[in-house]
């Protein structure tokens, strides 16, 4: 399969829309914890571990479809 800047466009799309998505749960989660929300430590720590991992996912994402673009200047020059 040859990956072209299309490919580049879909992988930056769903890297902001993972973005968008982790960080507004992020925000509802600091929410609910602020608000004293009763739930195990673990309940905590493991929303917060998949809203790292997924944010680095996100990031990996971007950062290949920025890579694809950019092969795809090249070669159309």
């Amino acid at each position: 399969m040859k990956l072209e800047r299309k490919h580049g466009w879909l992988l930056l799309a769903v890297a902001v829309w993972n973005v968008i998505i982790w960080l507004t749960f992020a925000k509802n989660l600091s929410a609910a914890h602020a608000s004293g929300e009763d739930h195990p430590t673990g309940y905590w720590v493991a929303h917060t571990v998949l809203i790292v991992v997924d944010l680095v996912i996100a990031v990996v994402l971007a950062r290949l479809g920025w890579k694809f673009l950019k092969a795809g200047d090249a070669a159309g020059r």
